[in-house]
C-alpha cells in the first residue's frame, strides 16, 4: 500500500500566521492604549519606592552569593533529568530488556554526575 504524504502549501500556514499577527496586534495595541490613557501625574510620594508597606532599608543591589545560583542550577538540571524516566516508566513493557540497560546507564551517567557534586562539595553550604 502506498502512503501519500500531504505536501503543504504557503497558504496552509495563512491561519496560523493571522493568528499569529492578531496577537502581536494585540500586544502592541495594549502597550499603546495604556501609555497614552495611563495617568502620568507624579509626586514624591508617588514615585517613591514601596515594598510591603516597610520602609525600604539598605540597597537592593547587594550581590548574592555564586553558591545559590549554583544550587539553582543543579535542582533545575536533576528535576528536567529525571523528568526523562517519566516516558521510560510509561514504555517499560515494550522496551525490554534494552530498555532496562539503557535506563541503568542513563541512571549510572547521573549518579556519577551526583556524586561529582558531593566529591566536590558544591552543595555545602556556609
Amino acid at each position: 500500500m502506498l502512503f501519500l504524504t500531504k505536501i503543504y502549501q504557503p497558504s496552509d500556514y495563512l491561519p496560523i500566521l493571522i493568528q499569529f499577527g492578531l496577537a502581536v496586534g494585540f500586544i502592541v495595541i495594549t502597550m499603546i492604549a495604556t501609555h497614552a490613557l495611563g495617568p502620568k501625574r507624579h509626586s514624591k510620594v508617588k514615585d517613591e519606592t514601596w515594598e510591603c508597606g516597610i520602609e525600604p532599608v539598605g540597597d537592593a543591589r547587594t550581590p548574592i552569593s555564586v553558591k545559590y545560583f549554583l544550587i539553582a542550577i543543579l535542582f533545575v538540571l536533576f528535576d528536567v533529568e529525571v523528568i526523562f524516566l517519566y516516558p521510560w516508566a510509561v514504555n517499560f513493557k515494550h522496551l525490554g530488556w534494552f530498555g532496562f540497560f539503557e535506563m541503568i546507564t542513563y541512571l549510572a551517567f547521573m549518579l556519577i554526575g551526583f556524586y561529582y557534586i558531593v566529591k566536590r562539595n558544591v552543595l555545602k553550604w556556609e
